[in-house]
């Protein structure tokens, strides 16, 4: 493919890899090639599993604030990058993700798009919308409690705290935690069992738990995008990038 996003495949598992070092930060055309790429994958008999991964330090730091990259989010009463977070969400065919490194607002939310998530020691996840003074997005609002419950998916979001992989497992949000050198064999390996299954019966059992699944991100990213809209514009917005970007504590003002 002519981006940033790569297909490997392996019999009859599909390794998507997205390049874009160290940090992997996102914009639209990422996540839209992303979704092309699954879309195609969908379309292809032969394939059976998906493993989703990485190329760098962190698996997914989000949006990249820093560059403006959400400046095209701004623009309109719609928002193009959650309509292609959706169709991730709407893929049919069963998806490990393999987590080397962080998983940031954004970047967290891409990694609750697969079924399954293999984590290294230095995985780490959090929900950090509130440092940057906006509201949470990418159908974090929706994936996160049907993942780990509301109570501490709540703790996530209201904190922004930070957890690590040991702590990730014993939450329900990863299913295993192996050392970084074993990190793609893994999933890989997990994929693989899954692709061993009846395809048509593997994926008819994945629609059936996954039901309404991205309807209901679809539903929610249109919510969460409406507030998102209200906290742009707002001060403690941009001191919440800056603080960020300086390593700090940000100094709100509810302005």
């Amino acid at each position: 493919m002519a981006s940033d996003v790569f297909i490997e495949r392996t019999g009859h598992v599909a390794l998507v890899e997205f390049r874009r070092p160290p940090h992997n930060f996102f914009d639209i055309a990422l996540v839209r090639d992303l979704a092309d790429a699954f879309e195609s994958l969908d379309r292809d008999r032969s394939c059976r599993a998906l493993v989703l991964a990485s190329e760098g330090k962190s698996f997914c730091a989000g949006a990249n604030f820093q560059s403006g990259g959400d400046g095209e989010r701004r623009a309109g009463n719609s928002n193009p990058l959650y309509t292609e977070a959706v169709r991730l969400f709407a893929s049919k065919k069963p998806c490990v993700a393999a987590i080397q490194g962080p998983a940031v607002g954004g970047g967290l939310g891409l990694a609750l798009v697969p079924d399954f998530r293999v984590v290294s020691p230095l995985a780490r996840f959090a929900a950090n919308f509130v440092k940057l003074g906006i509201h949470p997005g990418f159908g974090l609002t929706h994936a996160l409690p049907r993942l780990i419950g509301n109570q501490r998916a709540s703790l996530l979001f209201l904190t922004g705290r930070r957890i690590d992989g040991e702590t990730a497992l014993a939450w329900g949000l990863a299913d295993r935690l192996v050392p970084e050198e074993a990190l793609r064999t893994t999933a890989l390996a997990l994929a693989t069992e899954i692709a061993e299954g009846a395809p048509l019966a593997v994926q008819a059992t994945r629609a059936t738990l996954r039901r309404d699944l991205a309807a209901a991100v679809k539903a929610q990213t249109d919510h969460e995008n409406l507030e998102q809209r209200k906290l742009f514009p707002t001060k403690d917005h941009a001191e919440g990038v800056q603080a960020v970007k300086e390593r700090r504590i940000g100094r709100f003002t509810g302005e």
